[in-house]
């Protein structure tokens, strides 16, 4: 077991994990911010993104250990009261069903539009592959997307 230092949302946590600890684990089990999802565990399904440093990375892959002073947002440091443009074009184009994968749609939306402002069609689409949704709300995602980037 070792102690790691953390920014996570603006905030600076100490926890005591075993050095290969997945990252997602670190965030549901030690700082009980339940909103990242655990999906695959192998980085396919996209549920697990966060930022670090800006960055959207799937949490069920990385080490806790590779983290280092790097600082990692979550769902929850998205918006503190949920006004994100996202999250308010999600709700607005009644983006999920079963809405199991959105927070990490979301997070990997959100670090698409802070590197590209006003992402084509396209680039949306090949930004956001990478995120499965098991009941299909692609297109709603995309628009939500394109709604969000004209704010």
């Amino acid at each position: 077991m070792e102690k790691f230092t953390l920014a996570v949302n603006g905030e600076t946590h100490e926890v005591t994990a075993p050095g290969d600890m997945p990252l997602l684990w670190v965030i549901r089990d030690l700082l009980s911010l339940k909103g990242t999802k655990f999906g695959c565990g192998q980085a396919l399904c996209g549920a697990c993104t966060v930022h670090l440093d800006g960055v959207a990375i799937r949490s069920c892959s990385l080490p806790i250990s590779e983290v280092g002073e790097q600082k990692l947002t979550t769902i929850e440091g998205l918006s503190a009261n949920g006004e994100h443009p996202l999250q308010k074009a999600w709700q607005e184009h009644v983006v999920p069903q079963c809405g199991y994968c959105q927070t990490g749609q979301i997070m990997n939306a959100a670090a698409l539009l802070q590197n590209n402002p006003s992402p084509s069609e396209a680039e949306i689409e090949t930004a956001m592959a990478g995120n499965l949704c098991r009941c299909g709300t692609y297109n709603r995602i995309k628009t939500a997307i394109q709604t969000a980037s004209k704010s």
